[in-house]
C-alpha cells in the first residue's frame, strides 16, 4: 500500500512542475514581447509650431516642436513644392541636425531663388518639413505685409 501512495505522488508532482515551466516561459515570452512593442512603439510625431518670413532676408525661419517619443532628422525641406537646398549642416538650435523627444528647434532656410519664387509680402506659403523616416510635418504662413 505503501507503494501505491508514492506512485500517485509521482504524477501529481510532474503535474505541477509542468505548469511551473510553463508559467515560468511565458512571462519570459511576455517580458521580450513587451521589451520589442516598447522599441517599435517609438514615433515621429511633430508639428511646426511657427514661420518667420523675411522677405529682405529671403529665408524663413522655422520653429519645429517634437512631441513624439523619439529624436527626429529632418532632411528636406519643402517651400511651395519647390525642395530648398539646405545648408551642409542643418542645425536646429545651432548644436545638432536632430530634434531630441519632447524638444523644441528652430532652424533658418535661405530661399533659393533658382530652384522657386521668391518671398513676397503678403503671400501664403506652404512649408513641408521631410524627416530621414520619410515623415511629412506640413504648415502654412503668410509673408508679412
Amino acid at each position: 500500500m505503501n507503494m501505491r501512495s508514492r506512485k500517485a505522488l509521482s504524477p501529481v508532482v510532474a503535474s505541477i512542475i509542468l505548469i511551473a515551466v510553463t508559467v515560468a516561459v511565458s512571462i519570459a515570452v511576455a517580458a521580450w514581447m513587451g521589451a520589442l512593442t516598447f522599441n517599435f512603439m517609438a514615433t515621429e510625431q511633430g508639428q511646426v509650431t511657427n514661420l518667420e518670413f523675411s522677405t529682405a532676408l529671403q529665408n524663413v525661419t522655422i520653429t519645429f516642436k517634437n512631441t513624439g517619443t523619439s529624436p527626429i532628422t529632418i532632411n528636406e525641406v519643402w517651400i511651395n513644392n519647390y525642395k530648398q537646398v539646405l545648408p551642409a549642416t542643418v542645425a536646429w538650435n545651432g548644436t545638432s541636425t536632430t530634434i531630441g523627444a519632447n524638444s523644441v528647434g528652430t532652424c533658418v532656410v535661405t530661399i533659393d531663388t533658382s530652384i522657386g519664387p521668391p518671398i513676397v509680402a503678403g503671400s501664403q506659403y506652404e512649408v513641408k518639413l521631410m524627416s530621414a523616416k520619410g515623415n511629412a510635418f506640413p504648415r502654412s504662413g503668410t509673408a508679412p505685409l
